[in-house]
């Protein structure tokens, strides 16, 4: 369903007093229809030309991008996992939502798809209509961001399944890129190099950790963090990359793209390397825009270099690989996008059969 509650026939009894009905089961129907009325507004902004259906559909239709000329469909799915505890700690719910949009789209523009279509999943004990609304609003100016359209979702009440007043996300998102210009099907090889891009901080990963952290040590999430709360800061939504990214790809040649999500640098790099290759990089937190978080992550909980770089970011959201010929020319035109970014080294041959990285 396309945020479309249908109606459920009541049961009928004829006994008096004891007849149910959906909200005496704990589904409150009527909220539902609350939700869709109050979600109209902000999702019909990122209709894109290609959308054939409208709200309250039971399915979507879209036509594929006419400016993709032998289209390859790419699909994704992601959460934003427990970082939704802080948003609820701190009654703030716009930016997971533009989150759960981030994770999907970051993760398929690394093959160098056009995101066009997203879908959300939604599901709570019992449906508050404020909160609902501002998540997925939230939803819909990530899809803006990424120019990509909301085309629906599923809004679920799970009475006496989740815990009260808490609720959970999933993200469904689809792309297309021309066969042709597909990036990084074999990885990058020897003589390439890796250039990191920065973060906006912690994005939607190792939240079970800073949670716990957080309670081990009592810290309260307004604490100070420079100029903004922990919460804040805790809170900054996920980058999306998706613009600068195909606009990189229209003037150099990217060999590939990793997003460093769960696992961090050790799990996500190898990811878009060729096997029997390897890297040596130099990491430095001061070297990032976001160092903040991370440095107080690991001063407070004693985290080791190698736990942090295997769970965060650490202040590097995105990876591309380059030919040698091409990194200042990649690097330029990051810097004229506004976005941190450093040569991170040059791939090598190693005789192993898989990719590996070494952080120093």
């Amino acid at each position: 369903k396309l945020y479309n509650n249908s109606k459920s026939m009541p049961n009928k009894s004829p006994k008096k007093n004891t007849s149910l009905d959906y909200k005496s089961s704990g589904v409150d129907v009527e909220a539902g229809y609350k939700l869709v009325n109050s979600i109209k507004p902000f999702v019909e902004k990122t209709k894109r030309k290609e959308i054939m259906s409208g709200l309250g559909s039971f399915s979507a239709m879209s036509k594929l991008p006419s400016n993709i000329k032998d289209p390859v469909l790419v699909t994704c799915t992601d959460g934003v996992g427990t970082k939704i505890e802080i948003a609820r700690k701190m009654n703030n719910f716009g930016s997971v939502g533009k989150d759960l949009v981030a994770m999907c789209v970051n993760d398929l523009v690394t093959c160098g798809a056009e995101p066009f279509l997203f879908l959300d999943y939604y599901v709570t004990d019992s449906l508050k209509v404020k909160t609902a609304a501002s998540v997925i609003e939230g939803i819909a100016k990530g899809c803006e961001e990424a120019n990509c359209s909301l085309v629906g979702g599923e809004t679920a009440e799970h009475p006496n399944s989740f815990p009260e007043n808490s609720f959970d996300l999933a993200g469904f998102a689809v792309g297309a890129v021309d066969e042709k210009k597909i990036i990084g099907k074999n990885g990058c090889i020897a003589g390439d190099y890796l250039i990191g891009i920065e973060s906006s901080g912690v994005h939607s990963n190792g939240f079970s950790l800073i949670r716990k952290l957080i309670e081990d040590k009592n810290i309260p999430l307004s604490a100070s963090l420079g100029n903004m709360s922990l919460g804040e800061v805790l809170l900054i939504p996920t980058k999306i990359y998706v613009k600068q990214i195909l606009e990189l790809a229209k003037k150099i040649e990217i060999q590939s793209i990793s997003h460093i999500t769960g696992g961090g640098f050790f799990e996500n790099i190898p990811r878009m390397m060729a096997n029997e290759t390897e890297i040596k990089i130099e990491f430095n937190f001061n070297d990032w825009p976001s160092k903040k978080i991370f440095k107080w992550i690991q001063s407070e909980g004693d985290v080791s270099d190698h736990n942090m770089l295997s769970t965060f970011n650490c202040g590097i959201g995105m990876v591309i690989a380059v030919k040698e010929k091409d990194v200042d020319a990649a690097s330029s035109l990051l810097d004229s996008m506004k976005l941190t970014n450093k040569v991170l080294g040059e791939v090598s041959k190693n005789k192993g059969n898989k990719a590996s990285i070494e952080i120093v």
